[in-house]
């Protein structure tokens, strides 16, 4: 069979899997049943689609009667509408005329051949095949700019901080645009997306989920694991333009503020630990920072966050879905998967799939398979390595151990000069003979 009968064929499957089971009542098949019919499922092209109830119970009789084969539908033959010579002029049209719009070589086509390919056929073909519309790029205009409410828009960096037990520090911060409040900070040992995600969840669990977050491209800030947080909880995640950083003035100019108020009093005082800075720079945020006047709002930052009420929250189920990491692997023959190093056992009707492994990067041992993003259940461990964790995900390393003082090449070299003087030195002793010899002579 094709790929695509296969990958529709696996669609049918993991929607009756559940209901298909031989141990359930009929009224309990009837409930799942009527509990699929109601919810939206996303087909292997990505489309949003409700199957009716009639439809799930013929496709569980089906299963029952000729197993996986039986979900897959048959093969139909495909006649391609537009000939390869027409798509090949297509092509010798844009490169004549770069700026030529897919409109107007439809038309040209249409008018050299009297018929001729669709707009959107010309569009997608020459997408396919890199072939972009040429021309300048309009000009940009910079402005100022401030998003018009609480939450919309929430600006993320890291600021290099002091050293602490003989290690550099981090600060990963999220600033609200429109109020200036901090909304998720966390000082770490490694400027990671570990670390990042760790202060954006703290954010959004006390300050709520923003419309959109505005990055640099920094390594931790275009990670594909981020990118999967943000959308699962309906976030737009922006990346800067490299080399153009407008729009990142406001948290620069807070960071400003946090060398010159906080950083400088914290090299005064020392710190002992990255628990006791963490914890200095929540009582300066929200104790001095979230309540003095902002020169540019002529409010405090807490205050204007908080204009329009508290900002509602999302549920712990939700933020653990969002932060779970996830990684597509293809099943191989005998129906394993890997990664990092450890070996799992996945359905065998996923041979030659690839699926997503969804996990918790701080513990390999529960690995959830989805495929199409629907739940295909529990990846069995059949061989674990020496990763009981995403090697990322390392958690913060403490401060060494003092120093004991103990020069130990140097209690070497004594010991040595003691043993040398102890020696005898033959070499140095008076000659015993020459006394005889002298009488001798």
């Amino acid at each position: 069979m094709n790929d695509r009968r296969h990958d529709i064929g696996l669609f049918r499957y993991s929607l009756v899997r559940e209901a298909a089971d031989k141990r359930l009542s009929k009224s309990e098949r009837g409930e799942l049943v009527r509990l699929l019919a109601l919810r939206d499922h996303v087909t292997p092209e990505g489309k949003h689609v409700r199957v009716g109830r009639s439809t799930l119970d013929r496709w569980i009789r089906d299963w029952s009667k000729g197993g996986f084969e039986a979900l897959v539908p048959s093969p139909r033959t495909a006649v391609s509408r537009t000939s390869a010579e027409l798509l090949e002029l297509a092509e010798s049209l844009r490169r004549e005329a770069p700026r030529r719009t897919a409109a107007q070589i439809a038309t040209i086509i249409t008018e050299k051949h009297e018929s001729g390919p669709s707009e959107r056929t010309v569009q997608r073909h020459l997408a396919r095949r890199n072939m972009p519309r040429g021309g300048t790029p309009p000009r940009v205009a910079y402005g100022r700019f401030e998003a018009e409410h609480p939450n919309d828009r929430w600006t993320g960096d890291a600021l290099h901080g002091i050293t602490v037990g003989g290690r550099k520090t981090y600060l990963f911060a999220f600033l609200d645009d429109h109020s200036r409040a901090l909304t998720g900070y966390r000082w770490g040992l490694s400027e990671d997306t570990v670390r990042l995600e760790a202060a954006l969840r703290i954010g959004m669990a006390a300050r709520g989920v923003p419309r959109s977050v505005y990055l640099d491209n920094g390594s931790a800030m275009v990670s594909k694991q981020l990118l999967r947080a943000c959308a699962s909880l309906g976030i737009r995640l922006i990346h800067s333009t490299p080399h153009r950083p407008q729009g990142r003035g406001k948290i620069e100019r807070f960071f400003r503020t946090v060398r010159d108020q906080f950083m400088v009093e914290l090299e005064h005082r020392g710190v002992a630990s990255l628990e006791e800075l963490n914890r200095l720079f929540v009582a300066w945020v929200e104790t001095v920072y979230h309540h003095t006047i902002h020169s540019e709002t002529g409010e405090t930052p807490l205050d204007r966050l908080l204009a329009a009420g508290a900002p509602p929250l999302p549920t712990e189920d939700a933020l653990h879905e969002a932060f779970l990491w996830s990684e597509r692997r293809l099943v191989t023959k005998s129906a394993t998967v890997s990664l990092h190093g450890n070996h799992y056992e996945v359905d065998a009707l996923l041979v030659g799939q690839t699926v997503e492994l969804v996990f918790d990067p701080f513990d390999l041992s529960r690995i959830e398979v989805r495929y199409e993003g629907r739940a295909m259940g529990m990846a069995v461990p059949h061989h674990t390595g020496r990763h009981s964790r995403h090697p990322m995900a390392r958690p913060e390393e403490p401060p060494p151990a003092p120093a004991t003082g103990i020069d130990y090449l140097g209690l070497v070299a004594e010991r040595h000069a003691t043993a040398s003087r102890r020696r005898i030195a033959y070499a140095d002793l008076p000659d015993a003979s020459t006394p005889d010899q002298e009488q001798q002579s």
